[in-house]
């Protein structure tokens, strides 16, 4: 397999690309549908719910939708062996249902297409992980594990922060000589969202091709469903689900924040700018250190990231419960995303080193889906137990935090010998 001096494979490197430029587009809808909602673009019936409460639901579908589905495609691009098509039909319906918002007028349309994403969503991210997974080896799954999520994470972390400057500086005059048109700034932003998806779409059609992975046959019992039960006999939890749970902890803690802004705000004396840098804190982290900490596990070992990582979850999401100052918000936040840089790539590294030959769909999209259903379930948990106490939804991340650790310790064995000399990959 043809690799960097890095150890980052090409066609992963390309992959990373393509998942920024998707990333970027399909981040905007965070920031557009809540201002889409609200505007008078849209009207009728919202099912009985407020229009905060349907901005919630809407917003909240994607990973709802796409969680469940994970295993299944992940479990069906195994079968048939081929990874590319998925990909490529989940950005044709991303590409699709970010047009289709610019012609929606009603409630139950903007419901019917963040369910489309969601689908599409679970098309694409457990087979472009499992891509990586195929492409990359066991000297340097560490690298580029934590490569393609930087990229990703980049283009997560940029398309929020244009997405209010596309809409407020609607709306725009298109000149094509014959043709004057008038786009709003919300339709630009839904043509934006539609252009970084065919972009995405062409680059893995023409730049990425399915690695020579022979499929498991009919009759293989690991594709049966997630194995909960060690079936080696050597622990008590099979190692991919103790990491899939991990995971999931790991994205609770992560996400108790999204919904707390008002409250912070107040709590904290601040505006709505400083909370989006304190939000922001655990996506630059993560952009500044996936890479480097998933290949020092190529050569120092993956679970032992893991174990620091989630031991620093536990103060760093719990401190964020007692503090009254923006800046040691921010450094709390930051604190938290060099504590999810170490547990997410090392662990998604480790579930690919154990998952068998053409089983990498199945197996990591345990931590996809996980992944996934913390991130939407973080900001329920924390809108509910906030009413306890300030303090409690950060002290019940922290619980989860330290639990996860003890998982980690006990129930997830080594896969790399540690301080090994590094390897070129053929």
């Amino acid at each position: 397999m043809t690799s960097t001096r890095l150890g980052v494979d090409p066609q992963v490197l390309t992959l990373a690309v393509a998942r920024m430029t998707e990333s970027v587009g399909n981040s905007f809808l965070i920031v557009v549908l809540p201002l889409f909602i609200g505007s008078d673009a849209v009207t009728g019936a919202t099912f009985g719910l407020t229009e905060v409460a349907l901005t919630g639901v809407v917003l909240s579908l994607f990973g709802f939708v796409n969680s469940p589905l994970q295993p299944f495609t992940g479990r069906l691009s195994d079968r048939t062996g081929r990874r590319k098509v998925f990909v490529l039909a989940g950005l044709v319906l991303i590409g699709t249902a970010s047009f289709s918002y610019s012609l929606a007028s009603e409630y139950w349309h903007l419901v019917g297409l963040r369910v489309l994403q969601g689908v599409a969503g679970a098309l694409i991210i457990p087979t472009t992980v499992a891509l990586v997974n195929d492409l990359a080896t066991s000297t340097n799954r560490g690298g580029n594990m934590g490569t393609y999520n930087t990229f990703r994470l980049v283009g997560f972390g940029v398309g929020p922060i244009a997405a209010g400057a596309v809409v407020a500086a609607g709306p725009y005059v298109l000149d094509l000589g014959l043709v004057r048109a008038r786009v709003s700034g919300f339709d630009a932003a839904f043509y934006f969202a539609t252009t970084t998806a065919t972009l995405s779409f062409f680059l893995v059609l023409f730049l990425i091709r399915d690695p020579e992975v022979d499929p498991p046959g009919d009759d293989d019992s690991a594709l049966e469903g997630i194995a909960v039960r060690d079936r080696s006999g050597r622990g008590v939890l099979d190692p991919v689900f103790a990491l899939g749970a991990v995971t999931f902890f790991m994205a609770i803690g992560v996400a108790l924040f999204a919904t707390l802004g008002d409250v912070v705000n107040e709590r904290l004396d601040q505006g709505p700018t400083l909370f989006g840098l304190q939000f922001a804190a655990f996506v630059l982290a993560q952009i500044l250190l996936q890479a480097p900490i998933g290949r020092a596990t190529d050569f120092y070992g993956r679970k032992r990231f893991i174990v620091a990582g989630t031991v620093l979850l536990v103060p760093a999401t719990f401190v964020q419960g007692i503090i009254y100052d923006p800046w040691l918000m921010f450094a709390a936040r930051f604190v938290q995303g060099v504590a999810g840089a170490m547990v997410f790539a090392p662990a998604l590294a480790l579930a690919g080193d154990l998952a068998p030959e053409g089983r990498s769909g199945s197996t990591l999209s345990v931590l996809t889906m996980a992944f996934g259903f913390g991130v939407a379930f973080g900001p329920l948990a924390s809108g509910f137990l906030v009413s306890f106490g300030f303090v409690v939804p950060f002290a019940f991340g922290a619980v989860l935090a330290a639990v996860g650790t003890v998982l980690v310790w006990t129930q997830v064995e080594e896969t790399v010998t540690p301080a090994r000399a590094p390897a070129s990959a053929d």
